[in-house]
């Protein structure tokens, strides 16, 4: 015999945010994605964002110091160097 499920949720208030000194063009694409989706501007705007911040955010990659030095260690980095001896600073050029 099914038993009937009775699910209850909670509606909590929902937020409001106001975007000033939105560029005129974004305002106008908004508006014709918008129309294109047979949405509101607002109804849109709240797509875009509930997509774009539901994704994860994916980890941070290694920084630049960290990919140069994955990429050379296997050429056995730069640790075995010879450095030239540095030479003494000749005298500038004149130009009288």
């Amino acid at each position: 015999m099914p038993m009937n499920v009775v699910q209850t949720t909670t509606l909590l208030p929902m937020s409001s945010i106001t975007i000033r000194n939105l560029d005129p063009a974004v305002k106008e694409r908004l508006r014709i994605r918008a129309a294109e989706h047979g949405h509101s501007m607002e109804a849109e705007a709240r797509l875009i964002l509930r997509t774009t911040l539901q994704a994860p955010e994916p980890p941070p990659g290694p920084n630049l110091y960290e990919r140069i030095r994955a990429r050379f260690e296997p050429l056995s980095g730069a640790d075995d160097l010879e450095l030239p001896p540095r030479l003494p600073d000749r005298e500038p050029p004149r130009f009288d």
